[in-house]
């Protein structure tokens, strides 16, 4: 009896997997990703995105439509002040305070300044203040926001690579001493050409290996370790996470008996909502007559009277204030208004697509010099450039690049935007959303949107991270697809 474990072989050759007498073929078995730090999986589905009442602005640019989000992973709270400042932290010790690099992470504190209200307290405190650390960061452009988002991401998985002993654990240390950009890990680089990274070594005990049995220094995305990016949530991503519509589920972890079909017929207004009336009901009893997010009830009220202060907060609150809604996600409602990735047109939803609706891309691959090799930026990063219109012109489903505009703004639709001139909308007018401290209750439905230049920040506008989510839509544990059992056959129908 052999004492060998039996291999895994393709259904396709017939060759075995993992076997250096077959060409030693790396198969990893499925594997469920795990959840990254601060995030909470969203199990997709329909919803009708859009104006949920009365579109009292006069806007009209949230016309409900019913559209369909693949699951993700979005976080649980919006970024606060002290993850901000380990960001600039990092920053100011890797590039030895580069002024260059500061100036351009560094969150805008004049944004509480005004010219008749004595907020300089505000200016100088808020952002630093140990009282604030888990106040929710303002001050941030929709590029800044985007950036935290790289270097998350590159954070998180060098991370994974050291616990897994892929990477040298003082490398980190010598990049917050004063290093450089094409000194530190980047998630790209790894990637795409791991030879750009210095610091990279083999696991002493059960790591992967190559071809002769040798201990791989380097592993690659297929063998299922590395996470995809952080990144800023689509509109119709953060739409549908706010809702929460799960919670009107009875059982959200279905099983195939109990399919759940059409959560919609509750529309509701509200993220903290399970019915039109904005009261949640549990066995305790309901919450009836508290606020269940922070905002402006009235001119001149934000908080209520001394002694029966009706939302706790003057300004923004603690990020795990108030009530969570049917996914756990705090203040999707209230707090502050949050970036997400759009490009804002206000009739987009008429021309978008009815699964992961999307504007704003612009279509990249990484730039090699003449030599054929790849740069770094001065952040460390690959450098990107946008896909061509002759390099598009074949394909059948884009024809260019940049489709920021595509109809909307480009020569097919023959609509233009007159910047400054006839309208504020520009390319790079981003959609904000959920309402703020500062707002009345209309904004805080997840239908209503609105925009801000994406170099520009405000005191009420701050952010929260998401990432793809791969594999299974329902979640770890979980088959993908309906699968049936196997049939018998009769004997005389195989003869």
């Amino acid at each position: 009896m052999s004492c060998h474990k039996k291999k895994d072989k393709s259904s396709v050759t017939g060759w075995n997997y993992d076997d250096k007498n077959y060409g030693n073929f790396h198969v990893l078995k499925a594997k469920e990703q795990k959840t990254g730090p601060g995030l909470v999986f969203i199990q997709g589905g329909t919803f009708v995105m859009g104006a949920k009442e009365e579109d009292v602005m006069g806007d009209w640019n949230n016309i409900p439509r019913r559209v369909s989000v693949n699951s993700f992973y979005i976080d649980e709270t919006e970024v606060a002040n002290v993850h901000y400042r380990e960001y600039l932290y990092w920053l100011a010790n890797t590039f030895d305070n580069d002024t260059a690099v500061m100036r351009m992470a560094l969150p805008d504190t004049l944004v509480w300044r005004s010219e008749l209200a004595y907020n300089e307290p505000y200016v100088e405190y808020y952002f630093r203040y140990p009282a604030y650390n888990y106040y929710p960061v303002v001050g941030v452009t929709w590029e800044q926001a985007h950036d935290f988002c790289i270097w998350r991401s590159d954070r998180v998985n060098e991370k994974i690579l050291i616990d897994k002993g892929y990477l040298n654990k003082r490398a980190p240390l010598a990049e917050m001493k004063g290093g450089q950009g094409d000194q530190t890990f980047n998630t790209d680089t790894y990637l795409m050409n791991p030879d750009m990274i210095n610091n990279k070594t083999a696991p002493k005990k059960g790591g992967l290996k190559d071809v002769s049995g040798r201990p791989r220094k380097v592993i690659t995305f297929e063998d299922g370790l590395l996470l995809p990016g952080y990144r800023l949530p689509t509109e119709a991503e953060w739409e549908y996470a706010a809702y929460g519509i799960v919670a009107q589920n009875p059982s959200p972890r279905t099983k195939e008996k109990n399919h759940g079909e059409e959560l919609l017929s509750n529309q509701q207004v509200y993220s903290w909502s399970k019915n039109v009336n904005g009261l949640r009901d549990n066995r305790r009893g309901s919450w009836q007559g508290q606020f269940l997010a922070n905002f402006k009830r009235g001119n001149g009220d934000v908080m209520g009277v001394a002694g029966g202060l009706n939302d706790r907060a003057a300004i923004p609150g603690p990020i795990k204030s108030f009530y969570p809604n049917g996914f756990g996600l705090y203040n999707m409602s209230g707090n502050v208004s949050e970036w997400v990735g759009d490009v804002y047109r206000p009739l987009t939803s008429l021309d978008e697509d009815d699964v992961n609706p999307y504007r704003g891309n612009k279509f990249s691959k990484f730039y090699k010099d003449a030599q054929g090799d790849y740069e770094r930026d001065t952040l460390g990063r690959l450098k990107k450039v946008v896909v061509t219109d002759s390099e598009a012109v074949t394909r059948r489903n884009y024809q260019k690049g940049d489709v920021i505009n595509y109809l909307d703004g480009d020569s097919i639709s023959s609509v233009t935007y007159g910047y400054g001139i006839t309208s504020l909308i520009s390319d790079k007018s981003r959609v904000i959303k959920g309402g703020s401290w500062n707002d009345m209750p209309y904004w805080l439905s997840p239908g209503a949107r609105r925009y801000m230049e994406q170099d520009q920040a405000s005191s009420t506008v701050g952010f929260r991270c998401a990432m793809t989510r791969l594999g299974s839509p329902e979640g770890n544990g979980f088959k993908e697809g309906n699968i049936f059992g196997k049939r018998k056959q009769n004997k005389k129908q195989r003869r």
